[in-house]
């Protein structure tokens, strides 16, 4: 979250203090754009794709008798949430959670629906996401998404149009978990993405540790931490969805969601690798520092150990006195050059030989 985001979500805060519970309240960045409603309806031989911007339309082209799949693209309009709950009859903690885009991924399990709340996560430049709610009610999937765009569903709406795969045999907890797993599988190709970047800041910090290079991975811890907060939440939602006593969920969707739960394993165990190697690579930048300003130090210390005697030596016989026994000999001169040198080259036969210099 940056400063801007965090203002905002104080200001909400304050705003939702006092508040009773179920008090719907949009706490993302300001919105205008229109809320799209995108209604799939299908079954193993038909298939009907739809989209409006209004809900009382949308409501008399949904069939009872198919599989269906409502997407809301934008949470910022409340009055459409607070709607949808009544038409469904969905609790009002619900609908706040919805709008709340803070909110902590979670599952929750009520009388005549489940509830799903996480992070769609993207990453380009640098990682940004979005809130997501998936409620799964009798023969109905209703998913709220924070943004307009591309997502991970894409590959769930092909798979529905052309009727690939089994998911347009099954039931709705059958497409419900298919949404929940596509921004797990989303999660994976993420995480590709920052092992890359990982490795090329890990190449740069082998051979040419910089500030620029400092500035990269202090941006990378911090897109680590903000990651393993979205993703850490999914391994206990979908064992809780796997617990689940509702009846919403049939036998045979469970052995997907026993898969679906060892892929959010993995993803966390990933995101804890990639931070314990973050970590390291911070360890080793600050040693690289320290062993070359160590050569400079050392490089440093030499030339001052051959040059003491020798600025000793000139020191002396700048002296001017009138006395002094080389002073007026006719190869004083060249002797203490070759003094000078002999110490000199002495001492660098010396470091040589202890090796101290490379």
């Amino acid at each position: 979250m940056n400063s801007s985001e965090d203002f905002i979500q104080s200001e909400i805060d304050i705003e939702k203090t006092g508040a009773p519970p179920g008090t719907i309240i949009y706490s993302g960045e300001a919105r205008n754009e229109r809320v799209k409603i995108s209604l799939i309806e299908y079954s193993e031989t038909e298939f009907i794709e739809k989209d409006f911007y209004d809900l009382s339309e949308c409501m008399l082209h949904v069939d009872p008798n198919m599989v269906k799949w409502i997407n809301v693209d934008g949470i910022h309009k409340v009055e459409l949430i607070e709607a949808i709950g009544k038409k469904y009859n969905i609790h009002p903690l619900t609908l706040e959670d919805i709008a709340n885009t803070a909110q902590r991924p979670k599952f929750e399990d009520y009388d005549n629906y489940v509830v799903a709340i996480m992070k769609m996560i993207y990453y380009d430049t640098a990682l940004r996401s979005e809130q997501l709610s998936v409620i799964l009610m009798d023969g109905m999937v209703i998913s709220f998404q924070e943004v307009h765009g591309g997502d991970a569903f894409d590959l769930i709406r092909n798979r529905l149009r052309t009727g690939k795969g089994r998911i347009r045999k099954m039931k709705a907890d059958y497409l419900a978990y298919a949404l929940i797993d596509a921004v797990v599988d989303c999660y994976f190709s993420i995480l590709e993405k920052i092992g890359d970047k990982i490795e090329t800041i890990e190449e740069d910090l082998i051979a040419n540790p910089s500030k620029e290079t400092m500035h990269e991975l202090h941006s990378m811890k911090r897109e680590m931490i903000f990651l393993r907060k979205s993703v850490w939440p999914i391994r206990e939602l979908i064992s809780n969805l796997e617990r689940s006593e509702t009846e919403l969920i049939t036998p045979s969707t469970d052995i997907y969601l026993r898969d679906l739960h060892d892929h959010s394993v993995r993803v966390i165990d990933t995101v804890e690798t990639y931070r314990d190697l973050l970590s390291g690579m911070m360890d080793i930048y600050l040693s690289s520092v320290s062993n070359k300003m160590n050569e400079i130090m050392k490089v440093l210390t030499i030339i001052t150990t051959i040059f003491v005697p020798v600025t000793f030596i000139a020191g002396v016989y700048g002296m001017n006195f009138e006395n002094m026994p080389e002073l007026h000999s006719k190869w004083g001169y060249a002797i203490t050059w070759g003094v000078m040198l002999t110490i000199i080259i002495s001492l660098l036969v010396y470091f040589k030989k202890k090796k101290w210099l490379s």
